[in-house]
């Protein structure tokens, strides 16, 4: 990616704030260069992650990046033959083993050899966040930051989720933040069928350890990971009160997405509106 590219999808991340309708900090703080303080997050966080800072202005997120940025994946919601079916079969969750636990998880995936991801990743990403979450997001799979760091959502469309967190009222350290695959696909293709369906039980188990109030699926990978390829994609599901064994999921658009389509930043932001009534949450009054 050069450095053109770079900086419209920092500026893209900017202009989001005006693109959901929403502020993400005061303006008082704003111009004064200040930061918000996080609401208080849960003490129970997984013990590897390390939580960047939430509520810094996004100029100032922006203007010193620690990593550089990763090509950012397209996950264009209309079909094509690899997308409108992500996997084979629906694969059912089986029941977890005893003393299951997100470290547990997180151990195994890092010894996991099951599919050919293993041979080209830098770092597993098992995910991190809150161990007893109300809320899981869910996206596909590890991005060239990610793999690098071993965490989640940690690049350009990272950010963006974090502001989305944010808006929402809600810290990182309150929520969970997952794949369905935790291996980076090569060049950030979407995963293929046998890759999910190795990685998928690690993802059950996780649900079933974390037991979220509610999930958001991010995009049409995960989306259709847990509901079987004939589940209609995001475009038609998005928004959508959907129930996976008993658990309310609402399916959004990938962050990646939304850095690349201004006209679906307000139905994603309308999703989020859906998720925090479903939590029973007010969303945050408008400055």
């Amino acid at each position: 990616m050069d450095r053109f590219e770079i900086a419209r999808n920092l500026r893209q991340l900017i202009e989001l704030d005006r693109g959901f309708g929403v502020e993400f900090m005061p303006r008082s703080a704003q111009a004064a260069g200040g930061v918000v303080a996080p609401a208080p997050a849960r003490a129970e966080t997984v013990a590897r992650a390390v939580v960047p800072a939430v509520g810094r202005s996004a100029a100032s997120a922006l203007q010193a990046p620690t990593v550089q940025a990763a090509p950012v994946r397209v996950a264009s919601p209309s079909s094509t033959a690899a997308m409108a079916a992500p996997v084979a079969r629906l694969i059912a969750p089986a029941a977890p083993p005893a003393g299951d636990s997100i470290a547990v998880i997180a151990a195994e995936v890092a010894a996991c050899r099951a599919c050919g991801l293993c041979s080209t990743r830098m770092n597993t990403v098992p995910g991190e966040g809150a161990l007893r979450p109300e809320l899981l997001f869910i996206g596909e799979g590890p991005g060239a930051d990610e793999d690098t760091q071993g965490r989640p959502f940690v690049g350009v469309a990272g950010q963006l989720l974090d502001r989305m967190i944010g808006a929402m009222g809600l810290a990182r350290a309150e929520v969970f933040i997952a794949n369905v695959v935790k291996c980076r696909p090569p060049a950030n293709r979407n995963p293929l069928p046998e890759e999910i369906a190795a990685c998928l039980p690690f993802l059950h188990r996780q649900i079933a350890a974390l037991a979220p109030k509610v999930i958001c699926t991010l995009g049409n990978v995960p989306l259709r990971a847990l509901f079987g390829a004939e589940q209609p994609g995001i475009t038609s599901s998005r928004g959508k009160r959907l129930s996976w064994h008993g658990t309310v999921v609402i399916p959004t658009f990938h962050p990646s997405y939304l850095l690349r389509n201004e006209q679906a930043k307000k139905p994603a932001w309308e999703d989020l509106l859906t998720v925090l009534k479903e939590l029973g949450r007010e969303p945050p009054k408008r400055r």
